[in-house]
């Protein structure tokens, strides 16, 4: 099912991490560039995206740029737009606030591409885009059950109110939901920052406080392959699912 007119054209692909934990499958190539279930982790993201209405994509670049670079130019959709990261790593939102002029002024996507996830009720992309509301949101996250994740093993990150509202775990032990690498969001966020290294997480908060910060629940296991044994059990999990 495609997806609906009001999701994004534009999406931001964060490619440009050291990929540190994934070693030492990144000792000669990018995170973005190791393959699971035989495909470039980056391929996997963009071909969602674009199976979910996505025209451009702006890509960062900083490990391995130029072979990051060589690998898309070989994609035909869709468009690949690169903000270059090579002088200076600049994190999530130093990143996103980089390539700021290249993503107009519509809400875009922006994803992680350590992300895979199977899917039980439909499109997730397409099932944010039906939630999103530019009028009461300013941020809509895909987050995850604890329970239905691979690869991560960490505390949790948010709590949902009834109306889905984020709220972050601060002090509490645990939180029941993990940010599963997708977001859609105005790019207007990043707008009061500085163009340096810095977390999505230091406008997210302020986001969460006033209520406009959102959360859509995946429907499906969230796979976050972020190290060589994390690869391997999502490899078996997507064989399996075949």
């Amino acid at each position: 099912m495609s997806a609906p007119n009001t999701a994004p054209k534009t999406a931001m692909i964060m490619a440009a991490g050291l990929g540190t934990r994934m070693r030492p499958l990144t000792d000669d190539r990018p995170k973005a560039l190791v393959k699971v279930a035989g495909r470039a982790l980056i391929d996997h993201m963009l071909d969602r995206l674009a199976d979910a209405g996505v025209e451009t994509a702006v890509v960062n670049v900083h490990y391995f740029a130029g072979m990051v670079e060589a690998h898309l130019a070989r994609r035909t959709h869709p468009r690949i737009v690169i903000s270059d990261e090579r002088d200076a790593l600049l994190e999530t939102g130093g990143g996103l606030r980089k390539a700021r002029p290249l993503l107009g002024d519509e809400p875009i996507w922006v994803a992680n591409i350590d992300a895979i996830w199977t899917e039980t009720a439909g499109s997730v992309l397409d099932h944010m885009a039906r939630l999103w509301d530019p009028e009461t949101m300013d941020a809509c996250l895909l987050v995850a059950p604890i329970a239905k994740t691979l690869g991560f093993d960490g505390p949790g990150d948010f709590f949902l109110n009834e109306a889905a509202r984020i709220a972050f775990r601060d002090g509490a032990p645990s939180a029941p939901y993990a940010f599963a690498g997708v977001q859609i969001t105005k790019p207007q966020i990043v707008d009061a920052q500085p163009i340096e290294s810095f977390s999505l997480r230091r406008v997210w908060r302020p986001l969460a406080a006033s209520g406009r910060m959102t959360g859509a629940v995946l429907d499906g296991l969230w796979m976050h392959v972020g190290d060589p044994q994390a690869l391997i059990e999502a490899e078996e999990t997507l064989a399996a699912a075949r």
